[in-house]
């Protein structure tokens, strides 16, 4: 099973696959990707069914928002059979596939630049010393992040949720890529970086 976080890095990825034929196995989005301004299908699903073409492996999307509005919200939907079972999916994910979102820089990274923040949560992520994210769970320079208010309504994996995963793979490219990469890699989330 490979879990796949969305982002402009692995979009770029997803474009690029060769075809390997496999048997029994599965794609898994690992991070929700609604907005308050789209449903975040179209993107998304483009992204996760280029992995499943080129695996012959069976897709499962995750149709939760990105982040969600209140904590409250997320516990109640994590409770959820379809949500559960798509849950259930990530958890039995061999390899994790992901980028680092980037706060800064010249191209900024999907999560940052396309909605899925408001001006009080950039403030918020400033304030507390966010340099980027992974999966959605954004981290600060020494690769914690906890106690990051908004992590309690996203919908990604934590870094320590990633740990159970033995294979995780981070992409990345671009200078605006260093400073988050740093954290990601402080975290413990990489075994793997390209």
């Amino acid at each position: 099973v490979m879990g796949i976080a969305w982002g402009t890095t692995l979009a770029a990825v997803s474009r690029h696959l060769t075809h390997k034929p496999t048997r029994g196995s599965s794609v898994v989005q690992l991070n929700g990707a609604a907005n308050n301004r789209t449903s975040g299908v179209d993107y998304t699903s483009n992204l996760i069914a280029s992995f499943g073409s080129a695996f012959d492996a069976a897709v499962h999307y995750f149709p939760v928002p990105a982040f969600f509005d209140f904590p409250e919200t997320k516990a109640a939907m994590w409770r959820e059979r379809s949500v559960r079972r798509v849950l259930d999916v990530q958890g039995r994910v061999d390899i994790a596939l992901f980028s680092v979102g980037g706060i800064a820089g010249a191209i900024p990274s999907h999560v940052y630049a396309a909605g899925y923040l408001d001006d009080d949560d950039v403030r918020s992520l400033h304030a507390e010393g966010v340099v980027g994210d992974v999966c959605t769970v954004f981290l600060r320079a020494d690769g914690s992040y906890r106690d990051v208010v908004l992590n309690a309504r996203a919908t990604g994996p934590s870094p320590h949720e990633l740990l159970r995963v033995a294979r995780r793979i981070c992409v990345v490219a671009g200078d605006n890529k260093v400073v988050p990469l740093l954290a990601a890699l402080r975290s413990g989330v990489v075994t793997d970086l390209v």
